[in-house]
């Protein structure tokens, strides 16, 4: 498999990344949304040191991702018998996601700012917590998370249709191949 992308398939780096990002974001949401909903507040401070850590992890995946597109690699053609509106549609997409993990890393980076939660849980750890609905960044960063979810759904969906229904190989282009 070559390091870079072909016109047909995806290269080395590009499929880690996205590997590696799909695991860690589903596991960045669930550790999100227990934390959330989390009464005992150690358990809390445990999911988030977990989360936070997975949040900074895949904002550098990202970024990564995004210098690696800008600058060194092309992505592959597009699926022979694509309809346009898919091939749109996936663009939007994945310019969606990455923009929405942009922005919950700006608002989860600003809540452990502002809150001072970053300390709390990386440091002391004995401090209660504060209530992250006082601080504005929770807003967007709550809201973030279930469009991330459905954006997620509608990914995987694809994926799924291309793979099951319409058989184009598409999902094997993102995948390590020979």
């Amino acid at each position: 498999m070559a390091v870079k992308s072909t016109s047909s398939n995806y290269g080395t780096v590009t499929v880690t990344i996205h590997w590696i990002s799909a695991l860690l974001i589903v596991a960045l949401l669930g550790s999100g949304f227990r934390a959330a909903n989390s009464i005992d507040p150690s358990a809390k401070a445990q999911f988030l040191t977990i989360h936070v850590t997975l949040g900074i992890t895949i904002l550098t995946l990202t970024e990564a991702r995004i210098i690696w597109w800008r600058f060194a690699d092309k992505k592959p053609d597009a699926v022979a018998g694509s309809p346009a509106w898919q091939e749109r549609s996936a663009r939007a997409l994945h310019v969606l996601f990455y923009v929405v993990i942009l922005g919950m890393a700006a608002s989860g980076i600003g809540m452990l700012a502002l809150s001072g939660a970053g300390e709390i849980i990386f440091a002391s750890g004995t401090e209660p917590l504060p209530n992250f609905h006082d601080y504005l960044p929770r807003v967007p960063h709550g809201i973030g998370a279930r469009v991330f979810v459905i954006l997620l759904v509608l990914h995987v969906g694809a994926a799924l249709y291309h793979q099951f229904i319409r058989k184009d190989g598409l999902l094997s282009r993102m995948w390590f191949s020979r």
